[in-house]
């Protein structure tokens, strides 16, 4: 029978018994044994923990971060719902204005493959408030007749008295921003100023925070023109929608062809459609391509990447000095254990199962942390956030390679391990 000594040092819990029953396999006591002393160093114990969770906050809340602010460049795809949009030849992203004709509305509904077209005014503008201070907001004019490009939800207000004079639809981040005074809440019937000229609020919606971080403000498209500076071209969209019967891309292929206008579809963009950009090949996806203009042109991709890598590079310098330090520390006793007849294999199993203990108590607080910062943006609705199925596991894929690596720096210095170091003085 084996009796396990409750000593807390490492040295006296080798049983020669143990070991040379290990000899024929890999005793669980060996693992045990190699938990023990990892957890009776707690000072290097809890440094390897705080290392991995420090680097998981890091890589997962930043990715999170960045992905949800990639979506909200996209916002008004998905505020103003449309199968397909109809923009100038040069246009990239929804957030581009580049006008079109008047006359472009009624090319697109001459093309035989389209049931439906209407126009759509997309643009930055500033209100007047009550108290006389100004807000930006993102105005959307759309067609008077059929709605088309109207909120999917309203949560307060009727849709279709946005046709009455001087009437608006403003979201849930409006009922805050355009409030008289901070803390008060714009209500129905309140009035606020753009261009000199009354809106009414006849509705609040629940829409999806845009980029600038200025509300959503819907109005007929008649109305958006005189709401803002006179131009020559204000059209800055046409959005339609296939017969039924044709597909999405019959649809766009036959605008492209008889208009000479791009068409791109309002659909989500999977992997696929990133990969094809990174390629640079042509794509009728909306959402893939305004996402990837903003990866390619502008500095925000390089700004996160770098503190992702940050935290990579603290989890490998914290992660694998302190575990060769334990190693170290511990030579004496794992000179005993080889001295004893315990194979290198066996020792190498015990640097592993300590290094992935470590690995996974670190990963689970990081994301521990990681959720609690979600919980708070998506409750105040910022900073934005949005973590893609595949992070988690992507993460706990390069803090499973951390731990492998400061494994490997114990294996090697194990291997080079004489058992004779034991005895000497």
């Amino acid at each position: 029978m084996i009796h396990e000594r409750r000593d807390a040092s490492p040295a006296f819990l080798f049983d020669p018994l143990l070991i040379r029953r290990e000899k024929q396999t890999v005793n669980p006591p060996m693992l045990r044994l190699a938990l023990k002393m990892l957890f009776g160093d707690s000072a290097k114990y809890l440094m390897l923990v705080a290392g991995i969770a420090v680097a998981t906050f890091l890589m997962a809340q930043q990715t999170a971060v960045f992905c949800g602010l990639m979506s909200w460049t996209k916002s008004t795809l998905k505020n103003v719902p449309a199968p397909i949009w109809v923009v100038e030849e040069r246009v990239d992203q929804v957030n581009e204005t580049n006008p079109l004709l008047d006359t472009d509305v009624a090319r697109v509904r001459s093309v035989s493959s389209v049931a439906w077209a209407s126009p759509i005014y997309s643009g930055i503008q500033r209100v007047r408030l009550e108290n006389g201070s100004f807000k930006v907001i993102q105005l959307i004019g759309i067609d008077a007749n059929t709605l088309a490009g109207a909120p999917a939800k309203m949560l307060a207000g009727d849709l279709m008295k946005l046709r009455l004079p001087h009437s608006v639809i403003i979201d849930d981040l409006g009922v805050q921003r355009l409030a008289r005074q901070r803390g008060d809440k714009v209500k129905l019937n309140d009035v606020f100023e753009i261009n000199d000229q009354e809106a009414r609020v006849v509705g609040i919606a629940d829409a999806v925070t845009s980029f600038t971080g200025g509300p959503y403000v819907w109005t007929t498209y008649e109305r958006a023109l005189q709401y803002v500076p006179s131009q020559r071209k204000l059209l800055q969209a046409v959005i339609c929608a296939p017969r039924e019967g044709v597909s999405l891309d019959q649809a766009i292929a036959d605008i492209r062809r008889e208009t000479g206008l791009k068409a791109f579809a309002n659909r989500e963009a999977g992997f696929g459609d990133f990969l094809s950009q990174m390629r640079d090949e042509p794509t009728t996806n909306f959402n893939a391509s305004t996402v990837w203009w903003y990866v390619k042109n502008t500095g925000i991709p390089i700004s996160f990447g770098i503190t992702v890598i940050v935290g990579l590079m603290v989890g490998i310098a914290v992660s694998c000095q302190t575990f060769y330090s334990f190693v170290l520390e511990n030579m004496r006793h794992l000179g005993a254990l080889k001295a004893m007849g315990t194979s290198n294999g066996t020792l190498c199993l015990m640097l592993i199962t300590q290094a992935f203990t470590v690995g996974i108590i670190g990963y689970g607080i990081g994301l521990l942390g990681t959720a609690g910062f979600a919980f708070g943006a998506l409750k105040n609705e910022q900073p934005p956030f949005y973590m893609p199925e595949f992070v988690p596991f992507a993460v706990l894929a390069v803090v499973l390679g951390i731990c492998t690596l400061a494994a490997l720096l114990g294996i090697w210095r194990v291997s080079r391990l004489e058992p004779a170091m034991v005895f000497r003085s």
